[in-house]
């Protein structure tokens, strides 16, 4: 096949798995609405986060295990949240392992969607937990549900979507790095994930923010060890178009709030982002991160919780900008420098 045959059927396939993503993150959204989930995005973050990860559907076996082992995980933060949070200085350290555990996961490219999805949980458990009366239904049955409807999401989608014959997608891999300097890039992360997370559930005035870490834990994925200043800009653009994108869809919502409407602004809004997203590269990982915040930012604005959503709303692009500048600050600062060629021929 010629270059130009691949580079064709390459953006067939992408367009295809951006479709896939804008009609899971539509129909899981509004699912979530019609039968009054207090989180309506978790369902669609997680399908998001399946369909990004591979553009194979996941095997029937795999899913199984993956929604176990997030269910169980849940379960088990859950647990020593309750244990421990009155004892915070027992506690940060269990979740600055957790974390460090899936940065690495990450870092050395294993386990797919699922250190991504680990560390969304990880972040929204100790944080659902100060607002866990208002939830209406227990953590874990709200994690269990979310991820069980992410994954039928995930493969409803590439049932109506399915691949043309003789496709054989393949999934691109990005660079891999050295394992000490994964090792060691995944500390850093770790402690600037851990720190946000501790500043947000030592303020009350934070403590319903959840934007702020899951947009940290999201950047400090999407940012590479040599990433340039130019594609360092581009992630900082496309992050905040995601939160001006939820401020406009939730002004739109308030003038009208219609199912039908909600369903055209994330069918619009979920296009914009995910047929980039769906091209695997870096400039993909950025723009699945821009998707991501725009569904948290939205869903958090139309959730049914009591919490200061309105208040969140009027400060909400103050908080992605704080994620950002904060997580590119700390990650410029503490991350291992990249080793150059001559530093490799030294060594």
């Amino acid at each position: 096949m010629s270059i130009d045959g691949q580079a064709l059927q390459e953006l067939r396939r992408a367009k295809r798995q951006g479709l896939r993503v804008a009609l899971a993150v539509t129909a899981g959204f509004c699912l979530g609405l019609t039968f009054g989930s207090p989180l309506p995005f978790l369902a669609p973050l997680f399908a998001t986060q399946f369909l990004l990860a591979s553009r194979r559907p996941l095997p029937l076996r795999q899913g199984l295990v993956t929604m176990l082992v997030i269910i169980l995980t849940g379960a088990l933060l859950v647990f020593f949240t309750g244990l421990l949070g009155e004892r915070p200085w027992v506690l940060l350290p269990l979740l600055w392992l957790f974390y460090f555990a899936c940065f690495t996961a990450q870092g050395r490219q294993q386990g797919g969607a699922g250190p991504a999805l680990m560390l969304v949980i990880a972040i929204a458990v100790p944080m659902l937990d100060i607002v866990q009366s208002d939830l209406g239904e227990s953590i874990v049955l709200l994690l269990a549900k979310a991820v069980s409807g992410g994954l039928l999401l995930a493969w409803s989608a590439h049932a109506l979507l399915p691949d043309f014959a003789g496709d054989n997608p393949e999934d691109v891999r990005p660079p891999a790095y050295e394992l000490d300097q994964v090792t060691r890039q995944a500390m850093a992360s770790a402690a600037i994930l851990l720190a946000i997370v501790a500043l947000c559930l030592s303020d009350p005035r934070l403590a319903t923010a959840m934007v702020i870490p899951v947009t940290v834990a999201s950047l400090l994925s999407q940012l590479g060890p040599g990433m340039g200043s130019r594609a360092a800009l581009g992630l900082v653009m496309v992050n905040l178009l995601g939160g001006v994108a939820a401020s406009l869809a939730f002004t739109l919502f308030e003038l009208r709030p219609t199912l039908w409407l909600v369903a055209l602004i994330l069918l619009f809004a979920s296009l914009l982002f995910a047929g980039k997203a769906a091209m695997g590269n870096t400039a993909g990982k950025v723009f699945g991160g821009g998707l991501i915040t725009f569904l948290i930012l939205f869903g958090l604005g139309v959730s049914p919780l009591p919490t200061s959503t309105p208040e969140l709303f009027t400060t909400r692009i103050a908080y992605v900008l704080f994620a950002i500048v904060y997580s590119i600050a700390l990650a410029a600062l503490l991350w291992p420098r990249p080793k150059t060629s001559e530093q490799t021929v030294h060594t």
